[in-house]
């Protein structure tokens, strides 16, 4: 999907944590390549949730998530970002195994400022798809 965007026109920023910074760049710089296509690379950006949210922009048209949902401690971090991140038009797509009841606490608590939908569900292998949307 990301390659879509990005050959459309699309501006794409793609974030990780700073010890991953080094391995996405490479895979961005192998994967972004595209010979008819004249433009840079999608961004590459250092994003710990929670911390310095005010060096991004808060009107993302969309932002995908996969396997984000996955330590109790980084919720509060996660709910604020996803919230810093997204205006009343953003979609946000969550991909996700639901493997315990930690999860299905962070979807509840995301249901206080988003609203919440499965798309998708994967049985064979239950990966999740969820769309999100602020409650403006």
């Amino acid at each position: 999907m990301l390659c879509i965007l990005f050959f459309a026109g699309g501006y794409v920023e793609i974030t990780d944590r700073e010890m991953a910074l080094k391995t996405l760049k490479y895979n961005v710089g192998e994967n972004f390549k595209h010979p008819t296509h004249d433009v840079d690379s999608p961004t590459v950006l250092e994003l710990e949730w929670g911390k310095s949210l005010e060096t991004f922009s808060r009107n993302y048209d969309l932002i995908l998530g996969a396997d984000i949902i996955y330590l109790k401690e980084t919720f509060p971090d996660l709910l604020k970002t996803l919230a810093h991140l997204s205006g009343c038009k953003t979609k946000v797509l969550l991909s996700c195994k639901i493997r315990y009841d930690r999860d299905v606490n962070f979807l509840q608590m995301l249901k206080n400022d988003f609203i919440v939908h499965q798309i998708f569900h994967d049985k064979e292998r239950d990966i999740v798809i969820y769309e999100a949307s602020r409650k403006c």
